[in-house]
């Protein structure tokens, strides 16, 4: 049975035709908690399922630090793909350490939840004012992480997006939207753990989502996924 927002939960793979929209899940995880030891078993989990797909042609892993790396890296192991990063902030509700309403990417994309900014009344110049500070925070972050490296080129590859989780989706929404510019083969969203709504947009962006554990309670955190979750610091 589909989690609500889903269409087509579990695909048959083409190798020559993407269709964005749809899902690949593991049915057996549907609506679980804490089904993953920590972020480096569930990157191996999903680049287990991700090996027995066929013809992923010449990958490229970027991973949204922090929580995708370790994500990220095993991924990249079990394709023996490069691995680099795909550097996107969000935009903080003004007092929320944590909740965003909108994210900013490596290279200046910009996107806004307006529905959520209009809901919390945020007017324009405190948009203005966390766009400033999260550009900063970007570029800051690009210049500790990169040592100034210019990140691969995304053209012609199959590239596979990794994070730890999609709450709102947000963040991996303006990753998608910045790749998709830069003309790759196909775009592959992969993370362990997605809330059904979120899974449900990020799939309409993306050629294919690829999640194993897809829950629609009312409430979802991608920490409840984890028996061990942590926060990672920069190093």
């Amino acid at each position: 049975m589909c989690a609500p927002g889903l269409r087509n939960h579990y695909v048959q793979w083409d190798p020559e035709q993407p269709h964005m929209g749809e899902i690949l899940d593991n049915p057996r995880l549907r609506e679980q908690r804490f089904v993953f030891s920590d972020r480096h078993d569930a990157g191996r989990q999903l680049g287990a399922l991700l090996k027995t797909l066929p013809a992923i042609r010449n990958p490229l892993v970027l991973a949204i630090p922090a929580g995708g790396v370790p994500i990220g890296k095993e991924v990249a192991i079990a394709l023996g793909a490069p691995l680099s990063l795909a550097i996107v902030r969000k935009i903080r509700i003004p007092g929320s350490t944590e909740s965003g309403f909108g994210a900013i990417t490596w290279d200046g994309e910009v996107l806004i939840n307006e529905e959520l900014r209009a809901a919390l009344g945020i007017q324009a110049p405190e948009v203005r004012l966390a766009i400033a500070q999260t550009r900063e925070n970007v570029r800051d972050r690009v210049a500790r992480f990169t040592g100034g490296v210019a990140l691969p080129s995304p053209a012609g590859k199959t590239v596979i997006l990794t994070d730890d989780g999609l709450a709102s989706g947000f963040t991996m929404l303006a990753a998608i939207k910045s790749i998709r510019f830069r003309e790759p083969a196909r775009i592959i969203v992969a993370v362990p753990t997605a809330s059904a709504s979120a899974a449900g947009m990020v799939s309409l962006l993306a050629d294919y989502l690829v999640c194993l554990n897809i829950r629609s309670s009312r409430t979802f955190a991608v920490a409840d996924a984890y028996e061990q979750w942590y926060d990672l610091t920069d190093r």
